[in-house]
Protein backbone atom coordinates (compact mmCIF):
# COMPACT_ATOMS: atom_id res chain seq x y z
CA UNK A 1 0.00 0.00 0.00
CA UNK A 2 1.02 3.73 -0.85
CA UNK A 3 2.07 5.67 2.10
CA UNK A 4 -0.44 9.01 2.12
CA UNK A 5 0.61 11.10 4.79
CA UNK A 6 -1.81 12.85 7.41
CA UNK A 7 -0.38 16.47 7.02
CA UNK A 8 -0.78 16.90 3.35
CA UNK A 9 -3.80 17.09 1.14
CA UNK A 10 -3.90 15.76 -2.46
CA UNK A 11 -5.43 16.10 -5.84
CA UNK A 12 -7.50 13.97 -7.95
CA UNK A 13 -4.70 14.13 -10.14
CA UNK A 14 -2.05 12.41 -7.50
CA UNK A 15 -0.62 15.60 -6.62
CA UNK A 16 -0.02 16.56 -2.87
CA UNK A 17 -0.32 20.35 -1.41
CA UNK A 18 1.74 20.92 1.52
CA UNK A 19 1.85 24.93 3.16
CA UNK A 20 5.03 26.13 3.91
CA UNK A 21 4.22 29.79 4.64
CA UNK A 22 0.79 32.09 4.97
CA UNK A 23 0.90 32.12 0.67
CA UNK A 24 3.61 29.45 -0.17
CA UNK A 25 2.31 25.64 -1.42
CA UNK A 26 4.95 22.96 -1.79
CA UNK A 27 3.72 20.73 -4.65
CA UNK A 28 4.76 17.15 -5.46
CA UNK A 29 3.29 13.77 -6.91
CA UNK A 30 2.79 11.18 -4.21
CA UNK A 31 3.88 7.96 -3.41
CA UNK A 32 1.00 5.82 -5.33
CA UNK A 33 1.45 8.35 -8.51
CA UNK A 34 5.48 7.20 -8.27
CA UNK A 35 5.31 3.82 -7.96
CA UNK A 36 1.97 3.34 -10.97
CA UNK A 37 4.74 5.63 -13.07
CA UNK A 38 8.23 3.04 -12.30
CA UNK A 39 11.47 4.51 -12.27
CA UNK A 40 11.69 8.86 -13.37
CA UNK A 41 13.82 9.76 -15.24
CA UNK A 42 13.49 12.99 -16.17
CA UNK A 43 11.07 16.06 -15.05
CA UNK A 44 10.13 19.01 -16.65
CA UNK A 45 10.00 22.11 -14.77
CA UNK A 46 8.49 25.37 -15.01
CA UNK A 47 9.69 28.32 -15.10
CA UNK A 48 9.67 30.61 -12.13
CA UNK A 49 7.66 33.26 -12.77
CA UNK A 50 4.96 31.18 -14.44
CA UNK A 51 1.75 31.70 -13.84
CA UNK A 52 -0.65 28.99 -13.24
CA UNK A 53 -4.36 28.64 -12.40
CA UNK A 54 -5.56 25.44 -10.29
CA UNK A 55 -6.05 22.32 -12.91
CA UNK A 56 -2.75 23.33 -15.56
CA UNK A 57 -0.39 21.61 -17.14
CA UNK A 58 3.02 22.99 -15.10
CA UNK A 59 5.10 19.89 -16.51
CA UNK A 60 6.11 16.35 -17.77
CA UNK A 61 7.59 13.03 -15.86
CA UNK A 62 8.73 10.75 -17.71
CA UNK A 63 9.42 6.99 -16.60
CA UNK A 64 10.59 4.37 -18.18
CA UNK A 65 7.19 3.32 -19.07
CA UNK A 66 5.37 6.55 -19.72
CA UNK A 67 5.25 10.35 -20.15
CA UNK A 68 2.98 12.33 -18.00
CA UNK A 69 1.66 15.74 -17.40
CA UNK A 70 2.40 17.17 -14.09
CA UNK A 71 -0.39 19.43 -12.61
CA UNK A 72 -0.54 22.42 -9.95
CA UNK A 73 -3.66 21.81 -7.78
CA UNK A 74 -3.51 25.52 -6.86
CA UNK A 75 -3.56 28.98 -8.70
CA UNK A 76 -0.55 31.21 -8.11
CA UNK A 77 2.69 32.08 -9.01
CA UNK A 78 6.05 29.91 -9.68
CA UNK A 79 8.58 30.83 -7.16
CA UNK A 80 10.22 28.04 -6.70
CA UNK A 81 11.57 24.93 -8.48
CA UNK A 82 13.37 21.99 -7.65
CA UNK A 83 16.47 22.12 -9.45
CA UNK A 84 18.12 18.75 -7.95
CA UNK A 85 15.10 17.00 -9.89
CA UNK A 86 17.64 17.80 -13.31
CA UNK A 87 20.13 15.79 -12.34
CA UNK A 88 18.89 13.54 -9.88
CA UNK A 89 15.34 12.47 -11.04
CA UNK A 90 14.74 9.78 -8.80
CA UNK A 91 14.20 11.47 -6.09
CA UNK A 92 10.53 11.60 -7.15
CA UNK A 93 10.92 7.69 -6.56
CA UNK A 94 13.44 7.70 -3.52
CA UNK A 95 11.53 10.38 -1.39
CA UNK A 96 8.11 11.62 -3.43
CA UNK A 97 7.63 13.69 -0.15
CA UNK A 98 10.81 14.58 0.63
CA UNK A 99 13.72 15.97 -1.44
CA UNK A 100 10.98 14.51 -4.69
CA UNK A 101 9.04 18.02 -4.42
CA UNK A 102 8.33 19.49 -8.06
CA UNK A 103 7.29 23.24 -7.06
CA UNK A 104 6.55 26.35 -4.81
CA UNK A 105 3.54 28.01 -5.96
CA UNK A 106 2.55 31.28 -4.08
CA UNK A 107 -1.15 31.51 -4.38
CA UNK A 108 -2.97 34.97 -4.19
CA UNK A 109 -5.15 34.22 -1.20
CA UNK A 110 -4.44 32.06 2.28
CA UNK A 111 -2.90 28.72 1.36
CA UNK A 112 -5.33 27.22 3.81
CA UNK A 113 -8.08 28.58 1.59
CA UNK A 114 -6.38 27.52 -1.76
CA UNK A 115 -6.06 24.01 -0.63
CA UNK A 116 -9.68 23.83 0.96
CA UNK A 117 -11.02 21.91 -2.44
CA UNK A 118 -8.39 19.43 -2.11
CA UNK A 119 -8.76 15.45 -0.99
CA UNK A 120 -7.96 15.07 2.85
CA UNK A 121 -5.32 11.96 3.44
CA UNK A 122 -8.75 9.93 4.49
CA UNK A 123 -10.42 10.66 1.50
CA UNK A 124 -7.09 10.04 -1.14
CA UNK A 125 -6.79 7.19 0.57
CA UNK A 126 -10.32 5.63 -0.83
CA UNK A 127 -9.50 7.15 -4.22
CA UNK A 128 -6.24 5.29 -4.52
CA UNK A 129 -8.07 2.23 -3.63
CA UNK A 130 -10.77 1.90 -6.19
CA UNK A 131 -7.81 2.44 -8.87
Amino acid sequence: MSEVKSDLVYSKEHEWAEVRDTKIIRVGITDFAQSRLGDIVFVELPGVGASVEAGDSIGTIESVKTVSDLYTPVAGVVVKVNEALIDLPELVNEQPYGDGWIVEIETTVEATEALASLLSPEDYELLTVEE
